[in-house]
């Protein structure tokens, strides 16, 4: 790959928006401020960005490189590896959870994206969808694809857990805990490794996953964190008619996104510990908004067939 490629990716990725944080009115005396992540980039936003950078850094270097991964049909993450792929030139490759999806892409705003910005999407059953890269399907693209990058899904990795480390600025020594939500946890392992010894960092499961904190502990030693798992709403992707109440009531209040996946099961998490008088963490706290506001069309659309109310941010 050209020099003028690899000088491509670090102006992309170096010249992003800086993040700002935007304080909310104090609850029960506790401060509350949010890291606009979401806000540094329009498509590849909050912890995608931080997660993508030096991997694509990576693949730059090779000749002919191509990043595959993998998500279902409204991944943040495919959507974020596809625009990505397509300002650098590179290839991308998409295997994606569900083979009923091959044939209506059309309803998925996220995988039409995905196929407009030049990924090759795949379609493979559940079942051989966690076989990962041991699957029949990426065996066999492996075998035809000159320098394939496998991205994990989630894009967790030790570079993205680099990438995550810069999150955390000197500006922000001085809050007493640290809070994000937790997919894959790289966002979290980043940011302890990132956060002084005074610091807590505190993650909040998005999903009924037990093996994420072996994963965490993986990447650091420190123990200056904890992991929640009371405000799943079921798992992931699921939500409750009180879920996108708060949020839209949020929203209403701040001017401030929530997605229903990740961002918005944390701060509802934060609200409901803080008013029932069971927040014990610090009083000056740093919430990581992760992005994944593309995601809020498709939510709604299910919500609809459901006859569930809407997220409102009109």
């Amino acid at each position: 790959m050209c020099h003028f490629s690899v000088f491509l990716s670090m102006t992309f990725f170096n010249g992003h928006k800086s993040s700002t944080n935007q304080s909310l009115d104090l609850l029960e005396g506790i401060r509350i401020t949010i890291k606009r992540e979401d806000l540094i980039h329009s498509v590849v936003s909050g912890n995608k960005f931080r997660k993508l950078k030096y991997n694509f850094e990576e693949v730059l270097h090779q000749t002919e490189g191509t990043v595959l991964s993998f998500g279902g049909a409204f991944s943040n993450h495919l959507a974020a590896v596809a625009y990505a792929g397509k300002m650098h030139h590179l290839p991308t490759v998409g295997v994606v959870r569900g083979e009923e999806w091959e044939h209506k892409v059309e309803k998925s705003s996220t995988l039409h994206f995905c196929r407009s910005q030049g990924m090759d999407l795949h379609f493979v059953s559940r079942a051989e969808y966690r076989e990962k890269e041991k699957g029949i399907l990426v065996k066999s693209l492996r075998q035809k694809i000159k320098n394939v990058t496998i991205l994990p899904e989630g894009g967790t990795n030790a570079l993205a857990v680099r990438g995550c480390e810069e999150i955390l600025t000197e500006a922000d020594q001085h809050f007493d805990t640290i809070c994000c939500c937790v997919g894959t946890g790289g966002t979290l392992a980043g940011l302890i490794r990132s956060a002084n010894q005074k610091q807590y960092v505190l993650g909040f499961n998005a999903l009924n996953n037990p093996s994420v904190k072996e994963s965490i502990s993986a990447f650091t030693p420190k123990q200056n964190w904890e992991l929640l798992s009371g405000y799943t709403f079921g798992g992931y992707a699921k939500v409750t008619k009180e879920l996108i109440a708060f949020m839209n009531d949020f929203y209403q209040q701040y001017q401030i996104p929530l997605d229903p996946i990740y961002t918005g099961k944390m701060l509802f998490g934060i609200f409901d510990l803080i008013k029932s008088k069971q927040w014990s963490w610090g009083k000056n706290i740093l919430l990581i908004h992760s992005g994944g506001l593309q995601g809020i069309d498709p939510m709604n659309l299910q919500l609809q067939k459901k006859g569930l109310p809407l997220l409102n941010y009109g």
